[in-house]
């Protein structure tokens, strides 16, 4: 680097001159476009108005709709639901109307896609069984945490799974969704297990009824028997005092098993849905917007390419 005063004037003039002459360029570019619009104008503005009509008439026509509906597979049937939803969507593929309008999807047109998916909640994975945050904390020793959680052989084990449906029209649930829930419900296996399920929950429910009434039955005799009350009865005898803590439980697990008993009415059990979700990812209902300027855009582009093969070619005949 020089150390000459003089020769550091010239370079920091040299530096003045040339961003001057950047600043400059880009003044005359902006000029030049505003020129070319001005000479284009009629042009550009029919290419503005085709685009906002094309691009409408397109938005108008092309819409896609999303539907989700978060179920609960009872009974070990992840792998079962997984597998008519790919098989649902299998036939849809191949268009095959026979089949879709034998389950009751009678316009097979405007259906999209049809997934599933894991909703992955490790809390809930966790929550059900000990066994779970074992193996959890197992895997993660060997990899990725956030891989493994992400895992399909993982995954499938969460106790929510979302199935996503796209159409291209709105539709109404007795169309499509009532048709979907009630397929799944057409494994005669799952119907035997389901109905040994309720019967054999049923049982343990009236057992357990039975144990609170007995307990509760003991504990009202203590004042009679011991001449204390109830309370202080406890506070004095550890044995009773499990005994309460057995009741407790028992009246957890029947607060449990009445919100299982309700699960337990279908073998993949809705837990709710929402239809008719525009769909606005993309350029999905944006055409009307985008449209003009991309026709715009592609004017200039061309007229910058043919102005530039023009001078090319000029040159090369001066040449």
């Amino acid at each position: 680097m020089s150390t000459n005063p003089q020769e550091q004037e010239i370079d920091l003039g040299n530096l003045a001159k040339k961003i001057g002459g950047f600043f400059q360029k880009l003044i005359d570019t902006f000029f030049d476009f505003i020129l070319f619009l001005k000479r284009n104008i009629i042009l550009v503005a029919i290419l503005f108005i085709l685009g906002i009509v094309l691009g409408y008439f397109l938005d108008k026509n092309n819409k896609q709709y999303n539907h989700e509906i978060v179920v609960l597979p009872n009974f070990g049937s992840v792998d079962y639901l997984y597998a008519k939803i790919n098989l649902l969507n299998s036939k849809r593929k191949e268009k095959d109307t026979v089949f879709l309008k034998s389950i009751g999807i009678n316009d097979i047109k405007k259906i999209g896609t049809i997934e599933v998916e894991p909703i992955i909640d490790v809390y809930k994975f966790i929550q059900e069984r000990e066994s779970n945050f074992e193996l959890i904390k197992l895997m993660a020793e060997d990899g990725d945490l956030e891989k493994i959680i992400k895992d399909e052989t993982t995954a499938k084990n969460y106790p929510f799974h979302l199935i996503k449906i796209k159409t291209s029209k709105s539709i109404k649930r007795d169309d499509f969704l009532n048709p979907v829930l009630n397929y799944l419900e057409s494994s005669d296996y799952y119907t035997m297990i389901q109905k040994e399920m309720i019967k054999n929950l049923e049982i343990e429910m009236t057992a357990n009824d039975q144990t609170i009434a007995q307990i509760n039955d003991i504990l009202n005799e203590i004042p009679k028997q011991s001449g204390k009350s109830t309370s202080v009865y406890i506070s004095d005898n550890k044995e009773l005092n499990e005994v309460i803590k057995s009741k407790d439980a028992l009246i957890y697990k029947q607060a449990m098993n009445r919100i299982t008993f309700l699960n337990y009415k279908s073998t993949v059990k809705e837990i709710t849905s929402t239809l008719n979700i525009k769909d606005t990812k993309g350029t999905n209902g944006k055409l009307t917007v985008l449209l003009p300027f991309l026709f715009v855009f592609l004017f200039v582009l061309f007229v910058f390419f043919r102005n530039f093969y023009k001078k090319q070619i000029l040159k090369r005949n001066l040449n």
